[in-house]
Parts: structure tokens; sequence; C-alpha cells
């Protein structure tokens, strides 16, 4: 990549010191891992918005779906300060061109789902949102977003970064211009890839391309880029996965011998009942694909849709 892909992350989780108590909570795989290939734009929502380090803690209190944030001991109520930094925040994040966003979770700013809102008996839910979390989401709904907790999940890990790769080509190809035959293109590439996520929408896709010349591409682009990103935050399983293989491997019929094929197969039900990482199957499939030149199967963004550094192929 010539260019990193620009990430948006809870200030916290580079290390950097401004939680309220005057630490940090460094995450070792987003930082050293992913940060190879990422260029983070760091946010603190309560440092930010004017709040000290250390500070008083704060807590969401009230309606799940309107909460407040109020501090833990003296009970102030910090809602219209963090609110008004939102509204500035929010249109200079837009211009930041980020392709997703990792909140720090359980976080009353920040927690992307699962955050505890206590009622007036003081009687904790976990139905709430982060009041900057809920705004950023709002403003930008079809940005992949994460919290670094789930991200310790390795199907999730791969959904999320599966999705940031996606939404930089996406991003890369309105900026040279929509046209027909760029969609067309896009949604021949990720074909695969959709069919692991989400083969009903891969399908729903493929149909919405199909049209491209019947319609005005100002309506087509904007309802494929919602079922598109959509598709794909679906996780791509172990059974939807075996659907490709086999897929893929149908490409090879008159080409592989008897053994070949016995073997392909063999590699593939050992993918299916989690004896092998799916990286095992794939790798014979690419060593089939360079040596019969399959142009089609070699330009799928499933076969690398992310760096192999990562390694989130290798686990069974």
């Amino acid at each position: 990549m010539e260019k990193k892909i620009r990430l948006g992350i809870s200030s916290c989780l580079l290390g950097n010191k401004v939680r309220y108590d005057g630490g940090h909570k460094f995450d070792p795989f987003l930082v050293n891992t992913l940060g190879q290939f990422v260029e983070y734009v760091p946010v603190c929502p309560e440092v930010e918005s004017g709040f000290p380090v250390p500070r008083e803690a704060f807590r969401l209190v009230g309606d799940p779906e309107r909460p407040r944030l109020v501090t833990r001991q003296t009970g102030v109520d910090a809602t219209p300060q963090m609110e008004r930094w939102i509204e500035k925040k929010l249109p200079q994040l837009e211009k930041e061109e980020m392709c997703g966003f990792i909140f720090k979770s359980q976080s009353p700013s920040s927690g992307m789902e699962r955050v505890k809102v206590y009622n007036d008996k003081g009687m904790a839910e976990k139905k709430g949102v982060g009041v900057f979390a809920r705004a950023l989401m709002a403003r930008l709904p079809l940005l992949p977003v994460e919290e670094e907790g789930r991200l310790q999940d390795i199907d999730l890990r791969e959904n999320f970064i599966v999705r940031i790769f996606v939404y930089r080509r996406w991003r890369e190809m309105l900026s040279s211009g929509a046209a027909a035959g760029r969609l067309v293109e896009f949604q021949r590439r990720h074909k695969l890839l959709l069919m692991a996520h989400s083969p009903e929408m891969a399908r729903q896709l493929g149909k919405l391309v199909a049209g491209a010349g019947t319609r005005p591409l100002t309506e087509i682009v904007p309802e494929y880029e919602k079922l598109f990103l959509t598709a794909l935050k679906q996780k791509a399983t172990v059974r939807k996965n075996v659907n490709v293989l086999q897929h893929m491997l149908g490409y090879f019929k008159k080409q592989l011998d008897d053994f070949e094929k016995r073997e392909l197969l063999r590699v593939i039900e050992e993918y299916r009942q989690s004896l092998v990482p799916l990286i095992v199957p794939l790798t014979l499939l690419k060593h089939y694909i360079d040596k019969f030149r399959e142009p089609y199967l070699k330009d799928q963004y499933y076969l690398d849709p992310h760096p192999l550094e990562l390694k989130l192929r290798n686990h069974a």
C-alpha cells in the first residue's frame, strides 16, 4: 500500500495517559501489529472537551436511549459541555478520511455497546452507548466501527479488518469518479468475498450492478454502498467459506487430475472440520490459480483481503 489506512481510535488504546486516573489502556495488537498498516487518528472526548487528567470519573445516567454524562461522586452533569465539543469535532473527523474507528469498550463516552447506564435508584443496566460513540455512528452510519474488547475475538477482528480495507478501496473508487464500468469491476473483484459474508446480499448486489445501465448512477451508488457494507458486517463462517472454496474448485474441473481433486477436497473437508485453518486450502487453490493462470480467480480480493502479516486466517 502506498498510503496507510486512516483509523480513528480512542486515544488511551495507543498508550496515551488520558484516562480519569491518569492511566492508559495500551493495546499491543492495535499498536504493534495492526499499527504497521494503519495511521491512527487519536480521539479522547473527555480531554478534548476540556476535562483534566486526572479527573472525577463519569457514568451514564437516565434513559439508555438518551443518557446523561454525569460525574460519579458529585453528580455534575457534563453532557452540555461534551455535546458542544461533539458538535465541533464530528465535522473535523469527517475530513480525516477515516476508514474505520476503534472505540474503548465500556467507556461512558466511547463505548460502542453494553455500556452501564444507571437509573434513579443507582442500579445499572448494560444497555447504553457512549455519548461520543453514539453521535459518531449516527453521523457516519456506514463507517466500520469496533471496540478493542470485541477485537479479542479472532472472527470479529478479521471481520473488522476486512471491512476497513474494503472501505478504503471503495473510497478510492469513488474518488476516481463513479462510473458504471468501475462499479462492475469493483463488484466482480469482491464477488467471492461477498459470498463468504452474505450469499443472499451478494446476489442482490449482482442484480443491482447488472442494472447499472438502466438507472442513474446517482441512485445506484448510494444503494450499492449501503447494501455492500451491510453485507460485510455479517461474519464469514466456516460453512460460507467452504461454499466459496468449492465454488473456486469448480474452475479447475478440467485441469486437475483425480489425485489433485481428491487432495483439494480433503483439505477443504479438514477445514470444515476445524482441523486446519483457512490458509491451508487457500494456499493450495492459489497454487492452481497461478499454475493454470486463472484470471477471474486471480483478481479476487477474497484470496488476500488483508496483509498476510496479520495472520488472520491462520487459526483453525
